[in-house]
Protein backbone atom coordinates (compact mmCIF):
# COMPACT_ATOMS: atom_id res chain seq x y z
CA UNK A 1 0.00 0.00 0.00
CA UNK A 2 2.89 2.35 0.70
CA UNK A 3 4.74 1.67 -2.58
CA UNK A 4 5.63 4.88 -4.36
CA UNK A 5 7.04 5.81 -7.75
CA UNK A 6 9.54 8.59 -8.29
CA UNK A 7 6.91 11.13 -9.35
CA UNK A 8 4.73 10.14 -6.37
CA UNK A 9 7.71 10.92 -4.17
CA UNK A 10 8.36 14.28 -5.82
CA UNK A 11 4.77 15.40 -5.32
CA UNK A 12 4.58 14.26 -1.70
CA UNK A 13 7.93 15.88 -0.93
CA UNK A 14 6.64 19.10 -2.49
CA UNK A 15 3.70 18.92 -0.08
CA UNK A 16 6.05 18.41 2.87
CA UNK A 17 8.18 21.39 1.83
CA UNK A 18 5.05 23.55 1.46
CA UNK A 19 3.99 22.78 5.04
CA UNK A 20 1.53 20.10 4.00
CA UNK A 21 -0.49 21.85 1.26
CA UNK A 22 0.33 22.72 -2.35
CA UNK A 23 -1.54 24.09 -5.35
CA UNK A 24 -1.18 24.54 -9.10
CA UNK A 25 1.29 27.41 -8.68
CA UNK A 26 3.57 25.31 -6.51
CA UNK A 27 3.54 22.57 -9.15
CA UNK A 28 4.22 25.05 -11.94
CA UNK A 29 7.19 26.55 -10.07
CA UNK A 30 8.72 23.19 -9.23
CA UNK A 31 10.82 20.75 -11.24
CA UNK A 32 7.73 18.56 -11.58
CA UNK A 33 6.64 20.51 -14.64
CA UNK A 34 9.28 18.65 -16.66
CA UNK A 35 7.01 15.58 -16.52
CA UNK A 36 4.20 17.32 -18.41
CA UNK A 37 0.65 18.18 -17.37
CA UNK A 38 -0.84 14.80 -18.30
CA UNK A 39 1.60 12.80 -16.20
CA UNK A 40 1.20 15.10 -13.23
CA UNK A 41 -2.62 14.90 -13.37
CA UNK A 42 -2.48 11.10 -13.58
CA UNK A 43 -0.14 10.96 -10.58
CA UNK A 44 -2.31 13.33 -8.54
CA UNK A 45 -5.35 11.16 -9.25
CA UNK A 46 -3.45 8.03 -8.25
CA UNK A 47 -2.20 9.58 -5.02
CA UNK A 48 -5.73 10.73 -4.18
CA UNK A 49 -7.16 7.26 -4.89
CA UNK A 50 -4.58 5.73 -2.54
CA UNK A 51 -5.46 8.34 0.10
CA UNK A 52 -1.97 9.84 0.10
CA UNK A 53 -3.32 13.32 -0.72
CA UNK A 54 -6.71 14.97 -0.27
CA UNK A 55 -8.38 17.60 -2.44
CA UNK A 56 -9.34 20.82 -0.66
CA UNK A 57 -12.33 23.04 -1.49
CA UNK A 58 -10.07 25.73 -2.99
CA UNK A 59 -8.51 23.25 -5.44
CA UNK A 60 -5.29 22.77 -3.47
CA UNK A 61 -4.03 19.41 -2.22
CA UNK A 62 -2.88 18.32 1.23
CA UNK A 63 -0.67 15.40 2.18
CA UNK A 64 -2.41 12.89 4.45
CA UNK A 65 -1.12 11.30 7.62
CA UNK A 66 -1.07 7.98 5.79
CA UNK A 67 1.47 9.40 3.33
CA UNK A 68 3.53 11.02 6.10
CA UNK A 69 3.90 7.61 7.72
CA UNK A 70 5.95 6.45 4.74
CA UNK A 71 8.99 8.71 5.08
CA UNK A 72 8.23 11.64 7.37
CA UNK A 73 6.94 10.19 10.62
CA UNK A 74 8.99 10.09 13.86
CA UNK A 75 7.33 6.71 14.45
CA UNK A 76 9.52 5.24 11.69
CA UNK A 77 13.20 4.80 12.61
CA UNK A 78 15.66 6.70 10.45
CA UNK A 79 17.18 3.52 9.01
CA UNK A 80 13.69 2.40 7.95
CA UNK A 81 13.02 5.72 6.23
CA UNK A 82 16.34 5.50 4.41
CA UNK A 83 15.59 2.01 3.11
CA UNK A 84 12.09 3.04 2.04
CA UNK A 85 13.50 6.03 0.18
CA UNK A 86 16.21 3.99 -1.55
CA UNK A 87 13.58 1.43 -2.51
CA UNK A 88 11.96 4.21 -4.55
CA UNK A 89 15.18 5.51 -6.10
CA UNK A 90 18.93 5.66 -5.59
CA UNK A 91 20.02 8.89 -3.91
CA UNK A 92 23.03 10.99 -3.04
CA UNK A 93 23.71 11.78 0.61
CA UNK A 94 22.36 15.31 0.18
CA UNK A 95 19.15 14.00 -1.36
CA UNK A 96 18.62 11.61 1.54
CA UNK A 97 19.20 14.40 4.08
CA UNK A 98 16.93 16.80 2.18
CA UNK A 99 14.02 14.40 1.67
CA UNK A 100 14.03 12.73 5.08
CA UNK A 101 14.75 16.00 6.89
CA UNK A 102 17.22 14.71 9.49
CA UNK A 103 20.71 15.88 10.39
CA UNK A 104 23.70 14.74 8.34
CA UNK A 105 25.33 13.11 11.38
CA UNK A 106 22.32 10.89 12.05
CA UNK A 107 21.92 9.98 8.39
CA UNK A 108 25.62 9.12 8.05
CA UNK A 109 25.53 6.98 11.19
CA UNK A 110 22.52 5.00 9.95
CA UNK A 111 23.94 4.66 6.42
CA UNK A 112 27.16 3.22 7.82
CA UNK A 113 25.21 0.65 9.85
CA UNK A 114 23.10 -0.24 6.81
CA UNK A 115 26.22 -0.60 4.70
CA UNK A 116 27.88 -2.87 7.30
CA UNK A 117 24.78 -5.06 7.28
CA UNK A 118 24.93 -5.15 3.47
CA UNK A 119 21.51 -3.53 3.14
CA UNK A 120 22.77 -0.62 1.04
CA UNK A 121 25.62 -0.07 -1.38
CA UNK A 122 27.55 3.14 -1.89
CA UNK A 123 29.07 3.52 -5.32
CA UNK A 124 30.83 6.53 -6.88
CA UNK A 125 29.22 7.85 -10.05
CA UNK A 126 30.32 10.62 -12.37
CA UNK A 127 27.90 13.51 -12.86
CA UNK A 128 28.89 16.75 -14.60
CA UNK A 129 32.58 15.79 -14.46
CA UNK A 130 32.34 15.19 -10.70
CA UNK A 131 32.44 11.96 -8.74
CA UNK A 132 29.51 11.72 -6.33
CA UNK A 133 28.53 9.01 -3.86
CA UNK A 134 25.26 7.28 -4.77
CA UNK A 135 23.45 5.04 -2.33
CA UNK A 136 21.26 2.19 -3.53
CA UNK A 137 19.35 -0.54 -1.76
CA UNK A 138 20.54 -4.15 -2.01
CA UNK A 139 18.29 -7.26 -2.17
CA UNK A 140 18.91 -7.91 1.55
CA UNK A 141 17.76 -4.37 2.30
CA UNK A 142 14.59 -4.82 0.25
CA UNK A 143 13.86 -8.06 2.10
CA UNK A 144 14.42 -6.40 5.48
CA UNK A 145 12.24 -3.35 4.81
CA UNK A 146 9.48 -5.45 3.22
CA UNK A 147 9.29 -7.54 6.39
CA UNK A 148 8.47 -4.44 8.42
CA UNK A 149 5.17 -4.09 6.53
CA UNK A 150 3.83 -7.12 8.40
CA UNK A 151 6.14 -7.46 11.40
CA UNK A 152 6.80 -3.82 12.25
CA UNK A 153 10.20 -2.39 13.10
CA UNK A 154 10.57 -3.78 16.61
CA UNK A 155 11.22 -7.32 15.35
CA UNK A 156 13.77 -6.26 12.76
CA UNK A 157 17.08 -8.15 12.79
CA UNK A 158 18.78 -4.87 11.95
CA UNK A 159 17.39 -3.28 15.09
CA UNK A 160 18.53 -6.24 17.18
CA UNK A 161 22.04 -6.17 15.75
CA UNK A 162 22.29 -2.46 16.50
CA UNK A 163 21.08 -2.98 20.06
CA UNK A 164 23.47 -5.87 20.62
CA UNK A 165 26.31 -3.82 19.23
CA UNK A 166 25.54 -1.05 21.70
CA UNK A 167 25.31 -3.48 24.64
CA UNK A 168 28.60 -5.07 23.64
CA UNK A 169 30.30 -1.68 23.71
CA UNK A 170 28.90 -0.95 27.18
CA UNK A 171 30.10 -4.33 28.49
CA UNK A 172 33.54 -3.75 27.00
CA UNK A 173 33.70 -0.33 28.64
CA UNK A 174 32.75 -1.84 32.01
CA UNK A 175 35.47 -4.48 31.71
CA UNK A 176 38.05 -1.83 30.85
CA UNK A 177 37.03 0.30 33.82
CA UNK A 178 37.29 -2.72 36.13
CA UNK A 179 40.79 -3.50 34.83
CA UNK A 180 41.89 0.07 35.54
CA UNK A 181 40.37 0.16 39.04
CA UNK A 182 42.34 -0.19 42.28
CA UNK A 183 40.24 -2.99 43.76
CA UNK A 184 41.87 -6.27 44.83
CA UNK A 185 42.81 -8.64 42.03
CA UNK A 186 40.55 -11.48 43.15
CA UNK A 187 37.61 -9.08 43.46
CA UNK A 188 38.42 -7.72 40.02
CA UNK A 189 38.43 -11.22 38.51
CA UNK A 190 35.16 -12.09 40.25
CA UNK A 191 33.40 -9.04 38.79
CA UNK A 192 34.84 -9.66 35.32
CA UNK A 193 33.54 -13.24 35.41
CA UNK A 194 30.06 -11.92 36.22
CA UNK A 195 30.28 -9.50 33.30
CA UNK A 196 31.32 -12.36 31.00
CA UNK A 197 28.40 -14.41 32.27
CA UNK A 198 26.08 -11.49 31.47
CA UNK A 199 27.48 -11.32 27.93
CA UNK A 200 26.88 -15.06 27.45
CA UNK A 201 23.32 -14.84 28.78
CA UNK A 202 22.60 -12.06 26.31
CA UNK A 203 24.12 -14.20 23.55
CA UNK A 204 26.24 -11.40 22.14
Amino acid sequence: MRKLGTIDLEILFLAVKEKGTFDENNLENSELKRHGVGKILDTLASLKDRKFISLNSDGSFSITQLAREILWSPNIPIWGRILRLLQIKSCTLNQIIDIIGTSEDKIMQELEELRKNEFVLMSPQRQDDKLIKMYEILPEGIEEIDKTDTQGFNKSNFRKSKLNGGITQIINDIQNEIQKSNILEHEKNRIIEKVKDLRNRLEI
